[in-house]
C-alpha cells in the first residue's frame, strides 16, 4: 500500500505560524539582553546596532561580579524569594482548605475580600505599607520585603488552590476518617500531595514577582545597603554622566538565570497544575 502524505490543514499551519511568531517576539528581548551583555562597549554605544556580535566578551559580567556585596545581594534575594514561596504556599493551602471544606460565618465575604485585594494596585499601597513597616520596626530589614510579598501572593494562591481542594472528593476524606486517619494526617499525607501541582503553579508566580521586585526594595530599604536585593544592585550601573549598559544587561542576565532554573525544575508540575485549574 502506498502511504499518502498527510497534509496539514491551513488553520493548523496558521496556528503554528502564529505561535512561532509570538514566541519569537517574546524571546527577542531576552536575546537582545544577553547579546548586549556579551557585546564590547564600542558595539553597545554604536549608533548602528546590529543583532549579532563578532567579538563577544565577558567584561560586562566581570564588572558585575567584581561589584562589592553582589554575592550578598544575590543571597538576600534568594532568601526573600524562598521564604515568600514557602510561607505563602503553606498559608494558602491551609486557607484554601478552610474556606472549601468548612462552613463558617462571613466565608463568602472573606472570599470576596481576597478577590478585591487582587484588584488594588501595589503602587497605591506602597506609602501605607511604608508607614506600617516603620511602625513595626521592619524598615531596612528583609522582613519589610517578605511580609508585603506574602500578603500580595496569598489572594491569588488561595483562589487558585480552592479549585484543587474542591476537586478532591469528600468521599475520600470520609474513607480516610473511617480508616482511622486523623484530620491532620489526611491534610498532610493525602490532601497535600493531591493539590501539590496547584501549589507549584502558585509558587512560580510568587517567586517571579518577589525575585524581580524593585518598588518595595527601593521604598523600604533606605539606608542599610547590606539588606539590598539584586534589583537594587542594578542602580550601581546607572551613573550621572553615562550609564553602563553592558553592566546593566549582564546583571539583568544574571538575575534571569535563577528564574529560568526554577521554571525548568517545576515545569512539569506547573503544566499539570495549570491544567488542573483550567479543568476545574
Amino acid at each position: 500500500m502506498i502511504r499518502v502524505p498527510r497534509v496539514r490543514r491551513p488553520w493548523r499551519l496558521a496556528a503554528e505560524a502564529t505561535a512561532l511568531l509570538t514566541a519569537a517576539v517574546v524571546a527577542f528581548p531576552l536575546y537582545w539582553m544577553v547579546l548586549s551583555a556579551l557585546k564590547p562597549a564600542g558595539e553597545i554605544q554604536s549608533t548602528e546596532p546590529r543583532p549579532w556580535t563578532l567579538a563577544p566578551t565577558l567584561d560586562s559580567f566581570r564588572r558585575v561580579f567584581d561589584q562589592q556585596d553582589f554575592g550578598r545581594y544575590f543571597l538576600n534575594s534568594l532568601l526573600v524569594a524562598t521564604t515568600v514561596v514557602v510561607a505563602s504556599a503553606l498559608i494558602a493551602f491551609l486557607a484554601a482548605t478552610a474556606v472549601t471544606r468548612f462552613r463558617f460565618r462571613f466565608r463568602t465575604t472573606l472570599l470576596v475580600m481576597f478577590l478585591v485585594a487582587q484588584m488594588v494596585p501595589i503602587e497605591a499601597l506602597t506609602i501605607p505599607l511604608f508607614f506600617l513597616m516603620r511602625d513595626l520596626g521592619q524598615l531596612n530589614t528583609l522582613g519589610a520585603l517578605i511580609l508585603p510579598h506574602i500578603a500580595f501572593s496569598l489572594p491569588f494562591a488561595v483562589w487558585m488552590l480552592r479549585g484543587f481542594v474542591r476537586a478532591v472528593p469528600e468521599a475520600l476524606e470520609e474513607a480516610a476518617y473511617l480508616d482511622g486517619a486523623s484530620r491532620s494526617r489526611f491534610l498532610w499525607q493525602i490532601l497535600f500531595p493531591l493539590v501539590f501541582p496547584g501549589l507549584v503553579a502558585t509558587s512560580v508566580f510568587s517567586f517571579i514577582s518577589t525575585w524581580n521586585d524593585f518598588l518595595f526594595a527601593k521604598s523600604f530599604l533606605i539606608s542599610d545597603t547590606s539588606q539590598s536585593t539584586l534589583p537594587m544592585a542594578l542602580l550601581v550601573f546607572f551613573k550621572p554622566d553615562e550609564n553602563d549598559w553592558g553592566g546593566i544587561m549582564a546583571a539583568s542576565t544574571v538575575m534571569t538565570i535563577p528564574v529560568l532554573v526554577f521554571f525548568v525544575l517545576v515545569q512539569r508540575r506547573l503544566v499539570s497544575g495549570l491544567g488542573g485549574a483550567v479543568k476545574d
